[in-house]
């Protein structure tokens, strides 16, 4: 199973989402690989800031396999193993692939925090079509208008609910022509963050709100 993650815009949450659902899916009892290509998940998992090599650097070798891609990953806890590491610099279409095919052929649970997704973003994309592509989007109309005009799909959208604002989950998914699974804002969630908390002792409302997400994880080899 292979979760993409992303957002048209900083800031969205992805980063987070993707943690606490990777944790999540961890306490369900699944083995999860929690891929970051957005560089912040040492930090939101409370571990030291990876200082070997990376997905990148897999990708700028020409010969690196699965199993150096492998020998890459860290183990975060019982069951959660991050793949760290963003991209920087071009990357050739056929190591595109072949992270795609390593990723898509794991056995575990797989998911990917793609950062900020454009329609020129060859590897985002391609994880996007190969799995189940989610986006992350806050309540706020110019992130949503900026989502409807980039005019990539997803399966589903996570909304992250915050106080004050106008757009509910039913603009949204109307708007996108998706579902829409709604993630209350929570100060708790924050604190957690701040703290390096959130692999440790996720907040039970995070938990809650991304079961649904789970859910389809658990239910597709």
């Amino acid at each position: 199973m292979l979760f993409t993650l992303w957002s048209v815009k900083g800031g969205s949450g992805t980063s987070v989402v993707s943690a606490g659902l990777a944790t999540l899916l961890t306490q369900r009892g699944r083995e999860v690989l929690l891929v970051d290509l957005a560089g912040d998940q040492p930090a939101l998992l409370g571990i030291p800031e990876p200082t070997g090599p990376g997905v990148g650097d897999w990708m700028g070798s020409p010969d690196g396999d699965a199993a150096a891609l492998g020998r890459l990953e860290i183990e975060v806890a019982d069951g959660l193993r991050l793949l760290p590491g963003d991209l920087n610099g071009a990357i050739g279409a056929e190591r595109v692939s072949d992270l795609v095919e390593v990723l898509r052929s794991d056995r575990r649970t797989v998911v990917v925090d793609a950062g900020v997704r454009s329609p020129g973003s060859a590897l985002r994309s391609a994880l996007c079509e190969e799995g189940t592509s989610v986006l992350v989007v806050r309540a706020c109309y110019l992130a949503l208008r900026r989502a409807v005009r980039s005019q990539v799909t997803a399966d589903s959208a996570v909304l992250v609910v915050e106080p004050g604002r106008a757009l509910d989950g039913t603009d949204v998914s109307r708007a996108l022509g998706i579902p829409v699974h709604e993630l209350d804002w929570d100060p708790t969630v924050a604190r957690a963050v701040d703290a390096g908390l959130l692999s440790s002792r996720p907040p039970r409302g995070l938990a809650r709100d991304l079961a649904p997400l789970a859910e389809i994880g658990e239910s597709r080899p």
